[in-house]
């Protein structure tokens, strides 16, 4: 079990990719040297490319030699963080500002791999598209690609992703199904009272304390209108007022995320955000503007392709490796957009190491490279040459 032969005799051309993604960081929609590299690997091996969608996304089209099948979509995404790296790497980041630390350098890679080997063998019948997306970070890029036709263009029966994750140990992997990981929405609360000078503030309307009061308030979103089997995240994040010590300002603004599972959470949550803010800010006499705006939807597994999913892991690693029923994350991820459409499952492969995803001294784990590929190759040889799945 663990690593097919052939993968992990590729660990070091593999490594070789990664460390130059990672050492040429590009942020959502500019992924451009990045597109252009995996593009150009994919046509060297054989491949039909099709460049350009979302942005900067690519497709790439391979046709087993065993006849007609099914047809499976695998992503990766592509793009980097804007944040300074301080991991120390001999390949760290050379773009001041922008950095892989999310491990998505590392997800390109091990997508490249299964499409190398698959280009040599092609053992199955159907079709294979690889999908390498832009903008996961917060920018739809997901969504973007469906928009320019991507499974008008390149029809898929289902469609799988995978993510790193350092909190599960090396070599083990966990896919549920049901929600994976949670909407993600944004928040802005605008609260205007009257500015006034600070030794005499029975002069004016104190926005800053009336954001205090809000911020308390809107936590009992979580502790008293979410039911306790249920799940929901309200952070602000970021508060904005004032400019000097002796002055109370007319303004202050909120910035935050809420984070759900289930439609008729993320709906109360937008009404309660609403009826909080307003409400605590009229209490006061101050007046509260909120914009909530609705980002990436859950993650939400379906059932076939995730019980699929978690054989083929665990034929690779062992049953005692995998995890069926994990703790959904409330992380955001835009491959939501595609299982909304597209039957299919969302896995997440354990890299160990000291520091978690979105830290500055994060560094995707090499030696995950040939373990993510050789999951995606045997789950295209089992699919695909079994075809009662699904």
């Amino acid at each position: 079990m663990g690593p097919r032969t052939e993968l992990q005799e590729m660990a070091a051309e593999m490594t070789a990719w990664r460390h130059d993604l990672h050492q040429h960081p590009e942020l959502g929609y500019a992924e451009t040297r990045t597109s252009r590299a995996v593009a150009d690997r994919l046509e060297s091996w054989g491949l039909e490319v099709h460049r350009g969608l979302g942005k900067t996304g690519v497709v790439g089209v391979l046709r087993g030699a065993l006849g007609d099948g099914p047809a499976l979509g695998l992503r990766a995404d592509m793009d980097a963080l804007p944040m300074e790296e301080e991991s120390g790497a001999d390949h760290r980041s050379t773009t001041p500002g922008v950095f892989h630390g999310c491990g998505h350098d590392g997800h390109t890679t091990m997508l490249l791999g299964a499409a190398k080997h698959l280009a040599s063998t092609r053992h199955f019948a159907g079709t294979v598209h690889f999908i390498f997306q832009p903008a996961e970070e917060g920018l739809a890029g997901a969504r973007a690609m469906m928009e320019d036709g991507l499974f008008e263009r390149f029809p898929c029966d289902e469609v799988y992703g995978m993510h790193n994750w350092p909190q599960l140990g090396f070599g083990q992997m966990a896919v549920g199904s049901g929600p994976m990981m949670a909407a993600s929405d944004l928040i802005k609360i605008e609260i205007e009272g009257v500015g006034a000078h600070a030794a005499m503030p029975h002069r004016g309307v104190d926005p800053v304390y009336v954001a205090s009061q809000v911020i308390s308030s809107l936590q009992s979103l979580v502790s008293r209108s979410t039911n306790p089997a249920d799940a929901a995240v309200v952070s602000i994040t970021k508060v904005e007022a004032g400019s000097a010590s002796n002055v109370i300002p007319r303004l202050a603004t909120l910035t935050g995320t809420c984070r759900s599972f289930r439609p008729e959470t993320r709906d109360m949550l937008e009404a309660g955000v609403e009826r909080i803010a307003t409400g605590v800010a009229a209490a006061l006499g101050a007046t509260a503007k909120v914009t909530y705006s609705r980002g990436y939807p859950p993650t939400v597994n379906h059932p076939t392709q995730t019980q699929f999913a978690g054989e083929v892991a665990a034929s690779l690693f062992g049953e005692e490796a995998v995890d069926r029923s994990p703790e959904p994350s409330m992380g955001g991820e835009d491959f939501a957009f595609m299982l909304e459409e597209v039957p299919g499952s969302y896995v997440w492969l354990g890299t160990g190491g000291e520091f978690d995803l979105h830290h500055p001294r994060y560094d995707f784990n090499d030696e995950a490279l040939p373990v993510g590929a050789s999951f995606w190759v045997e789950l295209v040889e089992a699919r695909l040459g079994n075809q009662s799945a699904g």
